[in-house]
């Protein structure tokens, strides 16, 4: 299992360790390839795991166009990696988050070639098809210009947080991979998003590649599922957001949205659990309204108490004004009952669908959220009508998140490409 981040990140790391527990369970080994970092979880392989390699912060030119190099292709990364092979020797390589510090160098370890191992690639961004990995350029506007095969854009737009350095290091590292057919080397990509899916095809990859497989709900999410118990908070009624405080997740639209419509939802509040980039920022916002009093930032929270926020909430919210894959916010948020607003791009339209399981808006419009608030709260007043959709939520998690169900498909899947590999190769 390869992951740049051996921690508790956020939702790559997610998926990873669950997977990773889902594997042992069902009787397989698993052993981790991964970056070093003080907060890594405790691992068997850490001897293995890769210097940690950076790009940002004050360093010399030198020093910055080294560090640069090696996230495009990691000379240690390579050598680390075949020695794990050599001492574990894997039947499957699972790559999640390896673009920059691990970099996919590690795919061309003689190990792999000479054993015929497949590789699984599963897709958290959009990486594989745009430099910046979010589809949005320099200002945040939503970008389909690297499609075609063409990183320019990159640069000229300075879509890597604003700058032509950190961009024009990206488009090298996407031409690279392109030139040295790394991606040849992938036998299949998992989407979790039938959008994702779309766009890694229009992005020039082969259809046959592209598996959309959706997220999965761990086991005692599905547990909570199954009840049908109404927890919301009607004495004190709020809407939920949680989740990374930075730009694309339009954790500023939302703030606007709602301090425009306090006034006439005097009983409602905003509370936003997480932290980020954009912290402060939205803590002026909030300190300069005479509503702010009603938006409660209450920083990061981990595991039960971001599901104890989530099933007293009436309605959380996904704001995100980028092209979401299928965030797991929103299938946590369905699994405790709780409907959710979400804007109509990326995958969250596959989840929330107006009047079943939530509210849609338009991406990064504030109005157009504005109204969906309105509108969800108005429609959560009916309590009988509420309870419905949060039986919908619950069901959409029952039927198509199913964790026991995705880890046969996927155990299935390496099956199917570990036979495929070793017949091709004779």
């Amino acid at each position: 299992m390869v992951n740049k981040f051996h921690y508790l990140k956020g939702g790559s790391e997610t998926y990873c360790f669950a997977v990773s527990e889902g594997l042992e369970r069902m009787g397989h080994e698993v052993a981790w390839f991964s970056m070093e970092d003080a907060k890594n979880l405790p691992c068997r392989q850490s001897r293995y795991f890769v210097t940690a390699a950076e790009y940002n912060g004050k360093t010399s030119v030198v020093k910055k166009m080294r560090d640069g190099m090696v996230l495009i292709y990691n000379p240690e990364a390579k050598r680390k990696f075949q020695a794990l092979c050599e001492a574990f020797r894997p039947e499957v390589i699972h790559l999640n988050l390896t673009h920059r510090q691990l970099t996919f160098s590690i795919l061309d370890v003689p190990y792999l070639k000479e054993h015929a191992v497949p590789v699984v690639y599963t897709s958290h961004d959009y990486i594989l098809v745009c430099p910046s990995y979010l589809m949005l350029d320099g200002e945040g506007r939503v970008c389909d210009d690297c499609l075609s095969g063409g990183f320019g854009p990159c640069i000229r737009k300075r879509c890597v947080k604003g700058s032509r350095a950190k961009s024009a290091l990206a488009a090298l590292e996407a031409r690279f991979l392109r030139w040295h057919k790394s991606y040849d080397r992938i036998d299949r990509i998992i989407a979790p998003s039938a959008f994702m899916r779309d766009k890694l095809i229009e992005g020039g990859f082969d259809s046959d590649k592209v598996t959309f497989m959706q997220n999965f709900a761990k086991d005692e999410m599905l547990l909570r599922a199954k009840t049908d118990d109404d927890l919301t908070d009607r004495e004190s009624p709020y809407l939920l957001f949680f989740g990374r405080l930075s730009r694309e997740k339009g954790i500023d639209v939302l703030v606007q949205a709602f301090l425009r419509v306090a006034e006439q939802l005097p009983a409602w509040r905003l509370v936003i659990a997480g932290d980020g980039p954009e912290r402060d920022a939205i803590g002026e916002m909030i300190a300069s309204s005479p509503y702010g009093d009603r938006v409660e930032l209450v920083g990061h929270l981990a595991g039960l108490d971001v599901q104890e926020y989530a099933k007293k909430a009436t309605l959380t919210v996904a704001s995100s004004r980028c092209r979401e894959n299928m965030p797991y916010s929103v299938i946590e948020s369905f699994a405790v009952g709780t409907p959710a607003i979400g804007t109509m791009i990326g995958g969250i339209p596959e989840l929330v669908r107006e009047g079943e399981t939530g509210f849609d808006c338009d991406p990064d419009d504030v109005a157009s959220l504005s109204e969906a608030i309105v509108r969800g709260i108005d429609f959560c007043q009916d309590v009988e009508a509420y309870h419905l959709m949060q039986r919908n939520c619950r069901s959409y998690v029952l039927e198509h998140c199913d964790q026991r169900q995705y880890m046969d498909a996927l155990v299935t899947l390496y099956e199917e490409l570990i036979e495929l590999k070793r017949g091709t190769n004779g």
